[in-house]
């Protein structure tokens, strides 16, 4: 268990008066002072959850969180409440119970690990203690998702991910970067099965996990099948061993030999070549054996996939013949000729409006055409022999023929003036004086 030492403390872990505060025992009645009740218990839950994220561990007890938080030789007073709280919200389940919501054959292979202790805890219930047991185990809710998560994604971009069922030994190894312990390797087990990812089986006293495989959205149980490829896989892998160990022993056969032939020694050479010899051999027929089962492996998946394929097949089938319920020949038929009619309709109505257009054009064409002979023909003579000259004089209501109006005359002011002047002088009968114009007296003046 780690100390306060090896882990990221808050600030106020150096201020001893506040330490003092924290380390102190919780009030019986929260009610009495709910901000200072609430405050510490939100210290300590952070603390332990970053406490346990830091360790890569998803179990806490009491007793190793006394030691972890011990300062200046002092323990707190208050986790004990800390962590039925924290029960009681949901943030951490015991152990026993957590592993009990799963409906599975987990505790048949895992009874070690998660019978006394719960047994303990049972007791102390039943006999209606609130004190927690110093090594109850209990399990952080949100670590434990946390790790869940990472160990399918760890699992997913192995070398595993193409085998459905995995040994829990391999995947133990396997997880050794993210999961401290066996502990808590299990409980992120667990967790997947409650998500229905994985399944966690005894086979001949092995512990097992199959996955659930892409395009599935929950792993579908252990079936005779999955046992059979995976003991293929195994047998697989185990002669693969085999081939390549006896490879390295007739190796080091030939070079024995070597060194032996160039001290001289021909007999022990020729026995160490008759033994690469069987060497080789049994690698002939231990590498004839792993080919069949490896051929078996690919009958096994490409029957998979084809199994999938037809499953497709049946899917597209099936929709197919859903979308053609309502669809037959006749009714086709019925609709093409239809469409026919309603296209040879439409194609008489744009051929007769265009014919319309067409004949109105022509005629202004022609219209056209017309007017500008008109305009090439000269002008008819005024003076056409059998009719009478046009006079030149216009005529009155009576016949009388009325003279022209002169033609206009331009003058100047000056002789304005004098018609004026004698204009006067003609409607008074007396001189008068001669009239001149505001200009004349004005260059008079000057």
């Amino acid at each position: 268990m780690s100390t306060t030492s090896d882990m990221s403390l808050p600030p106020e872990w150096g201020d001893d008066e506040r330490m003092n505060f924290m380390f102190s025992e919780f009030k019986v009645n929260r009610e009495v002072n709910t901000m200072d009740w609430d405050s510490k218990m939100d210290f300590w839950t952070a603390l332990i959850i970053r406490s346990c994220r830091r360790r890569g561990s998803v179990i806490v007890n009491l007793q190793d969180l006394n030691k972890t938080f011990q300062r200046k030789e002092k323990t707190p007073l208050g986790l004990s409440t800390v962590i039925l709280t924290m029960a009681r919200c949901g943030k951490i389940q015991r152990e026993s119970e957590f592993a009990a919501s799963v409906d599975c054959g987990w505790v048949s292979w895992s009874v070690g690990m998660l019978l006394v202790k719960p047994l303990k805890w049972t007791f102390s219930t039943l006999l209606g203690s609130n004190r927690v047991p110093l090594m109850e185990s209990f399990v952080v809710i949100e670590l434990v998702k946390e790790k869940a998560a990472e160990l399918l994604k760890v699992y997913q971009s192995s070398e595993f991910s193409s085998c459905c069922i995995v040994s829990f030994q391999e995947l133990y190894t396997l997880s050794a970067d993210i999961c401290a312990d066996e502990s808590t390797l299990c409980m992120a087990l667990l967790q997947l099965q409650k998500d229905n990812q994985v399944i966690v089986s005894l086979h001949e006293g092995e512990k097992i996990v199959k996955f659930c495989q892409p395009g599935q959205e929950h792993v579908s149980p252990v079936s005779d099948i999955d046992i059979g490829i995976y003991q293929l896989q195994r047998s697989e892998k185990l002669l693969g061993e085999r081939v390549e160990k006896l490879s390295l022993e007739a190796d080091r056969c030939k070079e024995e030999a070597r060194i032996l032939l160039r001290e001289g020694k021909k007999s022990q050479a020729l026995r160490c070549l008759r033994g690469r010899k069987r060497v080789e051999k049994r690698t002939e027929n231990l590498f004839a054996k792993l080919e069949t089962i490896r051929g078996i492996l690919d009958r096994i998946a490409q029957s998979q996939t084809d199994k999938m394929v037809m499953q497709a097949y049946q899917a597209g089938v099936s929709a197919l013949r859903l979308s053609l319920k309502d669809v037959t020949v006749e009714r086709a038929e019925s609709l093409v000729d239809q469409i026919q009619e309603l296209c040879d309709t439409q194609d008489e109505v744009n051929q007769t409006i265009s014919s319309g257009v067409a004949a109105g054009d022509e005629d202004m064409d022609e219209m056209e055409k017309e007017l500008k002979a008109l305009l090439d023909e000269p002008e008819p003579d005024v003076n056409t022999p059998g009719l009478p000259a046009v006079p030149t004089n216009s005529l009155g209501p009576s016949g009388v023929q009325i003279p022209r109006s002169p033609p206009a005359v331009f003058m100047t002011t000056d002789m304005l003036e004098d018609e004026l002047n004698r204009l006067t002088l003609s409607e008074t009968g007396s001189p008068q004086r001669k009239v001149t114009s505001p200009e004349r007296r004005l260059e008079a003046a000057q």
